[in-house]
């Protein structure tokens, strides 16, 4: 049996912290994990940033309500899981997530959550485990699963490096030009020609 991985923003939904940034102006949270590839650095910027400007979960979860996931996303996931077991791995929180896994028809999410205090700040984050999509997918393996994997991000590369297979989904040149052993799609149609190509059964498009 197979089982897609897939990252979650960049890759089915639009990235969460950046349409924040757009709707505050705040253009230190644009930086996603394209841009800085240590996870805790990142977070700990965004909290920050938060703190300073007297925001909290429920200023991001009003941004998040307007949101829908990327135009083929829900093909995308029902094409999936017709031929798939289909698991989200994500360094979202599920604070965030559920209006999205909503809209997709609520496939399996694995991600991290958030310390909130009773005032609405994010106080701080839990991470699930360490480096959590890798960790993942060595799961998967012990109960004999095979898994091919997605994402955009440099914290999906270890992801993409454990699975038998990993492809690249739009991600930025850089992450391109740092590992160039994944091949890429640059649209859904040609996600699913990678996850097909990457399988060991006979999968039509």
């Amino acid at each position: 049996m197979e089982i897609a991985c897939l990252d979650l923003e960049g890759v089915l939904i639009p990235e969460v912290w950046i349409k924040f940034s757009e709707k505050t102006g705040i253009d230190e949270l644009r930086a996603t994990t394209r841009d800085i590839p240590v996870y805790d650095e990142l977070m700990r910027m965004r909290l920050s940033v938060l703190e300073k400007h007297k925001l909290g979960l429920k200023e991001i979860q009003e941004v998040i309500s307007e949101l829908t996931p990327m135009e083929g996303a829900l093909e995308m996931v029902d094409w999936l899981n017709q031929r798939f077991q289909v698991v989200i791995l994500s360094d979202t929180f599920y604070e965030f997530a559920e209006p999205f896994m909503r809209q997709l028809g609520w496939p399996t999410l694995f991600c991290h959550k958030l310390k909130v205090s009773e005032d609405g700040k994010i106080e701080d984050y839990i991470l699930r485990q360490k480096d959590p999509k890798r960790e993942s997918v060595k799961a998967f393996h012990s109960l004999k699963y095979r898994c091919i994997a997605t994402g955009d991000s440099y914290n999906d590369t270890t992801m993409l490096s454990e699975a038998e297979a990993g492809i690249l989904f739009c991600p930025p040149q850089n992450v391109i030009d740092e590992f160039p052993q994944f091949p890429v799609a640059n649209n859904y149609d040609e996600l699913k020609a990678e996850f097909a190509k990457a399988s060991i059964r006979d999968i039509k498009i």
